[in-house]
């Protein structure tokens, strides 16, 4: 005769047993544990093959946001995995957006401008058209601070503060709007001084995070020359800017304490050339500027003074800045310029008063 099995109820657990398992879910610690026992090759193949499936837009990438979400092994195999921009030409963790760009292609961007609540909003996008949604990479907003003017940068769009968890960085103008400097959050490199100035400490003491850095750094400066010619000639333009370093590797760069100081970038507006025909200065933005501006323009590799015998490609763009519709301007660049570098560069010609007349 087959044994039956025991229908009897196990007996109940004590208070103290009872207690633990109302604390913690078994199921769902075995079911996390699960997940990062996977054996580091298996897992970097999942990884590796979410990385290679998707299209080359932004919503695809996602996924291996998502993978890097699970835990801190799945973190580590994402990073090793995902090349940073100037290899894969994707824009994949908020880290990417100060990372240099890709070297042969540029990123290729957009900004829409808000004028009523004077916010601007940077997007990945590739089309010309207006209607082209993209995905949305950062925000920034401008405030009037005494003679000053300041853009605050932001990861979010409804939160453009210096105390929030996703402040970026900022860029602030002198009294005449000629010179801009660039001020980001965190250190660029290991040992750097954070500004000094009353808007930093005004803000820092209230941080949301002790994790959110408290100073600016400075890392860049925007200066335009006054322009004798007024509007029958072009502005000038020249920026100096600590980029950082497309050496490095993806997961050093992740983390400040492996940084190092490395000489400013030098940068300069490329001259127009005068067209007879047409009666005006004119430049090459391969289709992606549709509207004449003067806030339009082309940066390329500037001459060292230190280092006169030091050869220099100028005629590689590196970052190029245009309008294609009342509010809508692209914005493209590459290594060794960062998304962050790019946007507030381009801001500050939003921000210029003497210098575009």
């Amino acid at each position: 005769m087959p044994r039956q099995a025991s229908t009897l109820p196990a007996p109940p657990p004590e208070r103290g047993e009872m207690a633990e398992v109302v604390e913690a879910d078994p199921d769902a610690e075995d079911q996390e544990e699960r997940w990062a026992r996977l054996l580091p090759e298996l897992l970097s193949d999942v990884v590796r093959r979410v990385e290679t499936s998707g299209a080359e837009r932004w919503p695809a990438r996602k996924d291996v946001v998502s993978c890097a979400c699970v835990c801190r092994r799945w973190r580590e195999a994402a990073v090793a995995v995902v090349r940073p921009p100037a290899e894969s030409g994707k824009i994949t963790f908020p880290s990417s957006l100060k990372q240099p760009g890709p070297r042969e292609l540029p990123m290729q961007c957009f900004i829409k401008r808000n004028k009523r609540n004077s916010t601007f909003l940077l997007y990945l996008g590739y089309a010309n058209s207006p209607m082209d949604k993209g995905k949305f990479l950062m925000a920034a907003r401008r405030f009037r601070r005494g003679p000053h003017t300041e853009y605050i940068i932001s990861l979010d769009a409804e939160d453009l503060s210096q105390g929030s968890n996703a402040y970026m960085g900022k860029l602030r103008s002198d009294f005449w709007g000629t010179n801009f400097k660039v001020y980001d959050s965190k250190p660029p490199y290991d040992g750097a001084k954070a500004s000094s100035s009353r808007s930093s400490r005004r803000f820092g003491s209230r941080r949301i995070s002790p994790q959110v850095s408290a100073g600016n750094y400075e890392v860049g400066q925007v200066s335009y020359k006054y322009n004798l010619l007024k509007s029958r000639g072009p502005r000038r333009m020249y920026c100096a800017l600590e980029c950082p370093s497309a050496q490095e590797t993806w997961e050093n760069s992740l983390k400040t304490k492996f940084r190092k100081p490395m000489g400013p970038t030098a940068l300069r507006n490329k001259a127009p050339r005068w067209h007879e025909h047409l009666q005006c200065w004119c430049l090459n933005f391969h289709g992606r500027v549709t509207v004449a501006s003067v806030k339009n323009f082309q940066l390329v590799a500037a001459a060292n003074p230190s280092d006169p015998a030091g050869t220099v490609d100028e005629e590689t763009v590196l970052l190029q800045f245009g309008k294609v519709d009342d509010d809508m301007f692209t914005m493209d660049y590459r290594q060794p310029l960062s998304a962050f570098q790019a946007f507030a560069i381009s801001l500050s010609s939003f921000g210029t008063k003497l210098a575009c007349e």
